[in-house]
Formats: C-alpha cells, sequence, structure tokens
C-alpha cells in the first residue's frame, strides 16, 4: 500500500477511536428537557368525584387521575397541580379557601405548559341551570320548556357581562406571571345532547324543550372561553366535536359526563375517569404533545 494512502487510513481509523473513547466517557445530552407544567381550574381539571382521591388538598377534591396527571405521565412533565374543585376566576388571584393559595402563584417564570378549565363556576353557571331546570323538568313532568320560560337569556347575559371579562382577566394574570408560557385554555365536554332523549329523563330530568336550551348555554360558555383565549393569547383546546356523542344521557363506557342522577361518580354532572383521559388525549392533539 502506498505511504500516502496508509496514513489516510491510519488517520481515520485513529479519529474513530477517538470519537468512540469520547462518546463512551461523556454523559449523554438529554434529547428534550422535561415541561414544568402548571394546572389550574376548577372541578372539571379536577375531576371531582373520580377516584383515587389526591390527599393533599382534601378540600379541593381533586383526583390523581385527572387530565392534568393523565398529561403530565404522557409526557414526562414536571407537574404543579392545583386544580380545585368549585373555583371561579377569582380564584387564580386570591385565596378559594383557608390554606389554598390563588392558582395563578403555581405558575412562575420558568412554567413552560399551563392548563386550564374554568368559568362554569362564576355566577353559578353550571349549578344554577342545572338544578333550576332539573327542578322545572321534575315539575313539569319532561314537558315543555319552563326552565327557558322562565329564565330566559338571564344565565347569558351574565356570562356576558360577568364571566367573560373575568376570564380574560384570569389568563391575563397566568400570562404575567409566565410571558413564554404556552397556555391551553379548555372548553367544556357536551354535559346534555343537542336534543332531548326521553330514555335520559330518569337520569338528567330536564324537560324536553330546556335540553336543547341548557346546550345552546353551554356552547355559548364555551365561545366565550374561546374569545377570552384567543384575546390572550391562549390556545383554545374545542371539545364540541370530539365529546359529541358522549354526554350525560350515554351508556357507562361511552358517556364522559356522569348524570344528574344514578351516576358512578359521587360528584354528578362531571366528567369520569374516561371522560378525563379523553380531555387529556384531545389536550395532547392539540397542542401537538401526543
Amino acid at each position: 500500500m502506498p505511504m500516502p494512502t496508509l496514513r489516510r487510513v491510519l488517520n481515520a481509523a485513529s479519529a474513530a477511536v477517538g470519537a468512540l473513547v469520547l462518546g463512551l466517557s461523556t454523559t449523554p445530552v438529554q434529547a428534550t428537557t422535561p415541561l414544568n407544567y402548571a394546572a389550574l381550574g376548577d372541578s372539571y381539571s379536577a375531576a371531582s368525584g373520580v377516584l383515587p382521591v389526591d390527599l393533599t388538598s382534601p378540600l379541593c377534591l381533586r383526583s390523581t387521575a385527572n387530565y392534568p396527571h393523565v398529561i403530565a405521565a404522557r409526557t414526562a412533565a414536571r407537574l404543579t397541580d392545583v386544580t380545585c374543585g368549585a373555583a371561579q376566576t377569582k380564584d387564580f388571584t386570591e385565596a378559594q379557601y383557608p390554606g389554598v393559595a390563588p392558582q395563578a402563584d403555581a405558575v412562575t417564570a420558568d412554567t413552560d405548559l399551563v392548563t386550564l378549565t374554568v368559568g362554569g363556576n362564576d355566577n353559578g353557571t353550571f349549578i344554577n341551570a342545572v338544578t333550576a331546570c332539573g327542578t322545572a323538568g321534575i315539575l313539569s313532568g319532561g314537558r315543555g320548556s319552563p326552565c327557558k320560560d322562565r329564565y330566559g337569556t338571564s344565565f347569558d347575559d351574565e356570562i356576558d357581562a360577568h364571566t367573560y371579562p373575568a376570564l380574560k382577566a384570569a389568563l391575563r394574570s397566568v400570562r404575567a406571571k409566565a410571558p413564554q408560557a404556552r397556555v391551553a385554555a379548555l372548553g367544556y365536554p357536551w354535559i346534555t345532547p343537542a336534543t332531548a332523549d326521553p330514555s335520559c329523563f330518569v337520569r338528567l330530568p330536564v324537560a324536553a324543550g330546556d335540553v336543547p336550551y341548557l346546550h345552546a348555554l353551554q356552547a355559548h360558555l364555551n365561545a366565550v372561553v374561546r374569545r377570552a383565549a384567543e384575546e390572550t393569547g391562549a390556545t383554545y383546546v374545542d371539545f364540541a366535536e370530539v365529546s359529541a356523542g358522549h354526554d350525560a344521557c350515554q351508556a357507562v363506557g361511552t358517556r364522559w359526563i356522569e348524570p344528574l342522577l344514578f351516576g358512578q361518580n359521587v360528584v354528578p354532572v362531571h366528567p369520569n375517569a374516561l371522560g378525563e383521559r379523553r380531555m387529556a388525549e384531545h389536550t395532547l392533539s392539540v397542542l401537538g404533545l401526543g
């Protein structure tokens, strides 16, 4: 073999051995750094009524099977979960209960991801509407639209006048704490079908004409969440399509939301474990994380 060729072969072999030694003697660089993830929000975020219960904050009725825990497990994120049942937007900047810090305190400059579902408890929208329409439905025997006839646009008016600006303020408080974080505001999965299902009345005693009334009310709330998210630079996670056919009137194993009566959760009209998993999966898909 000519000398120049032999020298090139030896140099190449030496470089290869050197690279191998270097690779064996140094710590591999991690491909990705775990996300710092803060989960905020109300009982739909906390999965109130779903077992197992997070005993670190018993007042909040938080589950360790909620959608934030599913997201954290799927992404290997470092999760700070301050979701809390009955939370309102004001609880982002105020203590909800003694010893329960404002939720936005969990967000720092190092936070990479924030998720939240909130707004349904402001003005008592969900509890007042479901209770009022359920009572009216029982009294009417399921006929007509007694709830709509009595309350008209009052729930919608409160959403526009109070919930919308409160949502914007809450999202801005999060953004101020973590300007670079990705913030996802989740809508609420459907509680009722679009039209009445007579077989569901025993579990969700809402009059036939009030089922679309409640459905439209929820659509309005979700539209306001979307608007507030878009106006504050957050990503809106829309469940209108993916949760259709998984409302509280569906069978066990299909429904994501438990009915008012004869459900499987101790907290009715809330997501079950399946619903929380599906909320997590859709959120991961929208965010491009799963």
